[in-house]
């Protein structure tokens, strides 16, 4: 193999076929220079590369004071970061964590981020062994309340562990509540998450959950825009919302006031054309407000792994035939039924009376009697036939009893 066909071989291994290192270099250093979800600076990416935007912010030639939208106070913002961006140091303070920066282009890029225009991330710094292209493929988020109820927590978590046992990846933003209780899920029943964080991917935050994050990583994948370092601040909470409802196939709200950063992400998947479904709570529930305004709209109602996986799956993922308890009279054939619907509910009756009230002959109504003698359903009495005495409750009750 000569050196150029090494060289790439290498760079596939990497995930780098698409991204060569002056524009690696460059959009990490970008990730420093701008907030995520930056759509001027998205627009400034994508008419003149990379390198050449941060040569434009890191020179006085005047070229960065043309960029349309740019003023004077931007820039001096902008420039102030440009001279503090070290990419270099950036990706190796990443790999050392374990991470790697992927730009768009690169074999594990997540093409489906495209949707998100101007808006899509300039790159992402990813920490885990599994390639997050494959893994966004078949991916649902569970999002909701960080100050979520005992109830949903139960639903996030049993959410979590029926979609990893059913083969998908579970994505949330690793916060207290349904999300860190989805992540848990997931990585009880032995399946695979991502955490799509408001902070560097060598940064544990909420530090409650540092213990969670690290499982994550070395189980799973964390995903950010953000270069390492960086902490969360109250917008990055809201844009890395983007990022999960672009990623997933679809997002699942589980508790979620009226303003909660759960139902930015549930929007945002709606108007990407993402499947938006939201499991139900007490309409007396504050908590469950926000995910009741969203089924009163175009999300689905879900109660288990089950129904999200019909929903956001192909051919063959349907979910089971919803049912009631099956009766003992539930196995009896239709003749048989009506034989013993044809006993009142009080007194005992002639075999015959029981013929013609079901519409069968008299031998026929004296076999199906018998048998239904032996199911303990009907006993003699005297010359005639009553219903079993049973407990009076429920409906029986209500009948008055037998």
């Amino acid at each position: 193999m000569n050196q150029h066909a090494a060289g790439e071989a290498h760079a596939e291994q990497d995930g780098r076929a698409g991204c060569d290192d002056r524009e690696r270099l460059a959009r990490a250093a970008l990730t420093r220079i701008f907030e995520p979800g930056d759509e001027r600076a998205g627009r400034w990416l994508r008419e003149t590369g990379p390198v050449e935007l941060v040569r434009r912010l890191g020179t006085a030639d005047g070229s960065a004071e043309r960029l349309p939208g740019m003023t004077s106070v931007r820039l001096g913002g902008y420039r102030l970061r440009a001279a503090a961006a070290e990419a270099e140091r950036d990706l190796a303070v990443a790999a050392a964590a374990g991470g790697r920066f992927l730009c768009p282009g690169d074999r594990e890029w997540p093409t489906q981020l495209d949707d998100l225009g101007d808006a899509r991330p300039l790159g992402l710094w990813v920490r885990g062994r599994s390639d997050l292209r494959l893994w966004a493929l078949r991916s649902v988020a569970v999002v909701g309340a960080r100050a979520c109820t005992p109830y949903g927590a139960h639903m996030a978590g049993e959410l979590g562990s029926g979609l990893a046992e059913r083969g998908w990846v579970v994505v949330s933003g690793a916060a207290f509540g349904v999300d860190g209780a989805a992540h848990r899920g997931a990585l009880a029943a032995g399946g695979a998450t991502m955490a799509v964080l408001a902070c560097g991917v060598d940064v544990a935050y909420p530090r409650g959950h540092a213990g969670l994050i690290g499982r994550i990583a070395e189980q799973g994948l964390l995903v950010t825009e953000l270069a390492p370092g960086d902490h969360p601040t109250r917008s990055r909470f809201i844009l890395r919302n983007r990022v999960i409802a672009a990623l997933t196939r679809g997002t699942v709200v589980v508790e979620a006031e009226y303003r909660s950063g759960s139902l930015v992400t549930a929007r945002g998947a709606q108007r990407l054309g993402r499947f938006t479904m939201g499991v139900p709570g007490p309409a007396t529930s504050g908590l469950s407000a926000g995910v009741h305004e969203l089924l009163r709209g175009e999300a689905v109602l879900v109660t288990d792994a089950s129904e999200v996986a019909e929903l956001v799956g192909g051919i063959g993922d349907l979910a089971p035939v919803r049912r009631g308890p099956v009766l003992p009279r539930d196995l009896l054939d239709a003749v048989t039924a009506r034989v013993l619907e044809a006993l009142p509910y009080r007194g005992a009756v002639d075999g015959r009376e029981v013929a013609r009230a079901a519409g069968v002959t008299a031998d026929e109504a004296l076999g199906r009697l018998y048998e239904l003698h032996s199911l303990g359903f009907v006993e003699r009495e005297g010359d005639g036939w009553r219903l079993t005495p049973r407990p009076v409750r429920g409906e029986d009750a209500r009948r008055g009893g037998t």
